[in-house]
C-alpha cells in the first residue's frame, strides 16, 4: 500500500502516510512524532511571542527598543532559537507530507529537497535572530557595518 494512507479514524488517532519509496516506516513514524511535538513546541512559542509583542504595543515599545532590551540576552536567543528549530523541523515535514499526497512525489528526492529546506530555515531563522540579539564581532562589524546608521537626524552622511 506505498503512498497510501493508514488511517485510525476510528482508534483516535490522526492519518498518516505510509512509508514513501526510500524510507522505512520506522522513519515515517519518527517523522509524525517529531511534527506532532514540533506542533505543540510552536504552540508554546507563537503564544509567548504574541504575548510579547502585545505588551510591546500596549507599553509603547518600538521596534529599537525592543532589539535594544533583548540585545545579549542569552534567554532571548535561546528562546528564539527553540522556536527557529520547531520552525524547521514542523514546516518541512508538512510541506513533505503534502507533496507526496498532493504531487504523488515519493523519491529520495523529495526526502533530499526537504532537508535542504530543512537546513535552510534552520541557518537563515538563527541569523535572524543572532543577528538582532547579538553584536556582530568587530571584525564583521568592521566587514558588514555595525547595523546602525551612519547618518544624523537631516540624513547627511556621517562617515
Amino acid at each position: 500500500m506505498e503512498g497510501g494512507v493508514v488511517s485510525g479514524a476510528g482508534q483516535g488517532y490522526a492519518a498518516r502516510p505510509v512509508a514513501a519509496s526510500g524510507t522505512s516506516a520506522k522513519t515515517e513514524t519518527w517523522l509524525w512524532i517529531a511534527q506532532r511535538a514540533s506542533a505543540a513546541l510552536l504552540a508554546l512559542c507563537v503564544l509567548v511571542h504574541l504575548v510579547t509583542i502585545i505588551y510591546a504595543v500596549r507599553h509603547g515599545l518600538s521596534g529599537a527598543a525592543i532589539l535594544e532590551r533583548t540585545q545579549g540576552n542569552a534567554a532571548g536567543l535561546a528562546f528564539y532559537s527553540l522556536f527557529v528549530l520547531a520552525i524547521a523541523v514542523h514546516a518541512p515535514i508538512g510541506l513533505r507530507t503534502l507533496c507526496q499526497e498532493w504531487l504523488g512525489w515519493r523519491t529520495a528526492s523529495l526526502n533530499w529537497c526537504i532537508a535542504v529546506l530543512a537546513l535552510a530555515l534552520f541557518v537563515f531563522g538563527l541569523r535572524a535572530g543572532c543577528g538582532s540579539r547579538f553584536r556582530l564581532s568587530s571584525a564583521a562589524e568592521a566587514h558588514y557595518g555595525s547595523g546602525h546608521s551612519h547618518r544624523d537626524e537631516r540624513g547627511d552622511d556621517l562617515r
